[in-house]
């Protein structure tokens, strides 16, 4: 080798050194915030900043790095369900098993999941725009009866301009299918959706969100009290909404595609 090619060798890999460390560093600045925020979404969200300093990485490459540090998301387990549709309620036909939703405020898919802390159980109550995939209302509680859900509901309600009118699909849980559930979403003439024989499929946008929530975001650990845990989920969902990119949206964010076509 001459010395000529040595040289240029040896800064080819400094830079590459030096750049590598750019993007463990800006990997772990949103790590901070978005503990397991995936690495596609990563390098589609520093790839500009990256760009700017001067580093054009691709995605294989991005994924070599993070596994060279350790950076790759370990799956986690499973949790288990919180449905229980063994009630004498009544209960609705599913009216979006063959429906796309092509802009906000057309579905809106609702769920329950909880959230374990060193004083008992909270439970959170969601409701997501199955097209912008934002979260539209949420109420967390230790109480698991119909008035959470209910106060997660008129949190999205608050927000829907008058002339929209999501069809609003559940599971059938006892809490949904409550008469003052079904009525608030009747007052406000919003079509009642519900699953029919597989729960998990037919909800399977929000199984999805919880399960995006307690994986990336935390929820899925044990908290101290449930006021720690409230503020988690608080946090949780302004990041879900406003700083975590979707695929399906051409990474872009939720609320950021939501407001767009409202």
């Amino acid at each position: 080798m001459t010395r000529q090619n040595y040289y240029k060798q040896r800064r080819q890999r400094k830079r590459q050194e030096i750049d590598e460390g750019l993007v463990v560093a800006l990997v772990n600045r949103e790590r901070s915030v978005q503990s397991r925020i995936g690495g596609r979404k990563l390098h589609r969200m520093l790839s500009d900043e990256l760009r700017e300093a001067g580093v054009e990485i691709g995605r294989d490459r991005m994924f070599e790095v993070l596994r060279n540090h350790n950076l790759l998301v370990e799956p986690l387990p499973k949790s288990p369900r919180t449905t229980d549709s063994r009630h004498a309620l009544p209960v609705f036909r599913n009216l979006v098993c063959d429906l796309t939703a092509t802009s906000s405020n057309q579905i809106w898919v609702s769920d329950i999941t909880y959230i374990r802390t060193d004083e008992g159980y909270e439970y959170l109550a969601l409701i997501m725009d199955r097209w912008s995939h934002k979260i539209v209302g949420y109420k967390c509680s230790e109480s698991l009866e119909a008035k959470t859900c209910i106060e997660a509901l008129e949190q999205a309600i608050a927000d829907l301009p008058a002339d929209r009118f999501p069809i609003h699909h559940s599971d059938r849980g006892c809490q949904f299918c409550s008469h003052e559930y079904v009525e608030r979403l009747q007052s406000r003439d919003l079509p009642v959706s519900m699953t029919e024989v597989n729960h998990c499929a037919e909800n399977s946008h929000a199984e999805r969100l919880n399960g995006i929530l307690k994986q990336e975001y935390g929820l899925g650990m044990q908290f101290l009290s449930r006021e720690h845990a409230r503020r988690a989920v608080d946090q949780a969902v302004w990041l879900y909404n406003h700083r975590r990119p979707h695929m399906t949206l051409d990474y872009q964010m939720p609320a950021e595609v939501h407001h767009q076509a409202a």
